[in-house]
């Protein structure tokens, strides 16, 4: 009977938790109405007007953060940008069988894309900064990260969007995702002549979208929106085909190239844990590395510098490969005394110095700037003092000297320190307590200090 009793509790509290955790995460707690939220996703798929002249102002600005390298530029671009209508368009309409919202969103989403194209292309055609900066660079290959990110994004977003209360979700997800600067890099890549650039981050910005798309669209089914009703079952038969055909179109092909994105990102890590493992040699020193990825057969460069390594040793190193996932990898040494590598190690050697004089130089420019921001704080004070203590001599004409600066004083008692400002006053005879209140009610209107210290002598 005290075991039955047990069991009878104990699943008792396990529904109860089960129950507790549904709850918790139930999705249909502060849910908008279904027609809602369809709407509200509607009203921002389509580019006309105002709409469309955001997206080319805000292209303008995200081209201008990517040229000058400001990630703060960029950001904002991309709170402005319109773009994630569309894109949950595509995933809602695929999630409630209505082709004719499909076909908008593509459509609309087709002319944001060609907009934005165009527009940074003449921007990065015209700029006089033609160069490729870290932002740019990092918008041309993705990542399984890049991946992770618009797909969890994209649940963010339908499920944010899906709230009576709309927050800053979605902005979020624009900014998370980085739909925009993919197409201002593609742009570059069109301005420039360089079609890696260009292929590279339009294939970024296709990843994201696949993705944000997909999770609307799951979001939508597991939410069980209305599905579009057909009078004619003939039609909603044709219409449920093209949807499906779609879908499989879209998500296999994204599946199969987010499979390679991991794929890839498992060997650069592999291929850099090989390089910083094998060739961490006493006398022998790593110059330069070089990580080729392809599906078929991918290569390791390796510069080295110092006492040259054995064939004996190569072979045993290239025997290592397999035991690290880098199968059908083949590994390529340069040493300092092959002859036919000695201008490839020379531009290393010369890059590698040109690099480490850049950090350096960039981090005394850093101090330098420091250093003429407190100079130049110095002077104002200077010459603040020398004004208040000149307009102090109007009022108090027995001054004789006059400092004012701010101090950082120590409480010992609670082993705290706080800032005040800290004046010192010499008389030729000793002023009266109203004058001395005088002065000091007049230094704090004067200089705009809360709190402020008067020394007399």
């Amino acid at each position: 009977m005290n075991s039955t009793n047990r069991a009878f509790n104990l699943r008792n509290k396990i529904m109860g938790l089960l129950l507790f955790f549904r709850d918790r995460f139930d999705l249909h707690e502060g849910k908008e109405d279904e027609l809602e939220t369809i709407d509200y996703i509607k009203k921002n798929i389509e580019f006309r007007g105002a709409n469309l002249w955001i997206l080319i102002f805000a292209i303008f600005v995200a081209s201008v953060g990517l040229n000058v390298n400001s990630t703060a530029v960029i950001i904002g671009a991309m709170l402005i940008s319109p773009l994630m209508g569309p894109i949950m368009g595509i995933g809602m309409a695929a999630g409630i069988n209505d082709f004719e919202l499909l076909q908008k969103s593509f459509k609309n989403l087709g002319i944001a894309v060609l907009i934005s194209i165009i527009t940074s292309t003449i921007y990065f055609s015209f700029t006089p900064l033609d160069d490729a900066q870290s932002e740019l660079l990092a918008r041309t290959e993705p990542t399984i990260w890049d991946v992770l990110i618009a797909l969890f994004g994209g649940l963010a977003g339908i499920v944010a969007g899906s709230r009576k209360e709309k927050s800053n979700a979605i902005p979020g997800v624009a900014i998370a995702t980085a739909l925009m600067p993919p197409l201002c890099t593609a742009g570059y890549g069109l301005a420039t002549g360089n079609l890696y650039f260009f292929f590279g981050a339009f294939y970024l910005f296709f990843i994201n979208s696949v993705f944000i798309s997909l999770s609307t669209y799951l979001i939508v089914r597991f939410m069980n929106f209305p599905k579009k009703e057909f009078l004619d079952p003939k039609r909603e038969k044709t219409v449920k085909t093209y949807i499906t055909i779609f879908t499989i179109l879209t998500i296999v092909p994204s599946v199969y190239l987010a499979y390679n994105i991991v794929k890839r990102t498992i060997w650069e890590k592999s291929a850099t844990q090989f390089v910083n493992v094998e060739f961490d040699l006493p006398r022998t020193q790593v110059l330069n590395s070089n990580l080729l990825y392809a599906s078929d057969s991918s290569f390791i460069e390796v510069s080295l510098i110092g006492e040259r390594i054995s064939d004996e040793t190569i072979v045993q190193i290239e025997k290592k490969l397999a035991g690290l996932n880098l199968r059908d990898t083949y590994l390529r040494i340069r040493q300092s005394g092959d002859n036919a590598d000695m201008n490839v190690l020379r531009s290393d050697i010369l890059k590698d110095l040109y690099e480490r004089n850049e950090t350096l130089i960039q981090d005394k420019d850093r101090r330098i700037a420091l250093l003429e921001r407190e100079l130049s704080e110095f002077g104002k004070n200077y010459q603040q003092v020398m004004d208040i203590a000149q307009e102090a001599k109007i009022n108090h004409p027995t001054l004789e000297n006059f400092s004012m600066n701010r101090s950082v004083v120590a409480d010992l008692t609670t082993n705290q320190k706080d800032t005040i400002m800290m004046a010192f006053a010499k008389f030729k005879s000793k002023p009266s307590a109203q004058e001395l209140k005088k002065l000091e009610d007049w230094l704090k209107l004067r200089s705009k200090a809360d709190t402020l210290s008067l020394i007399i002598q």
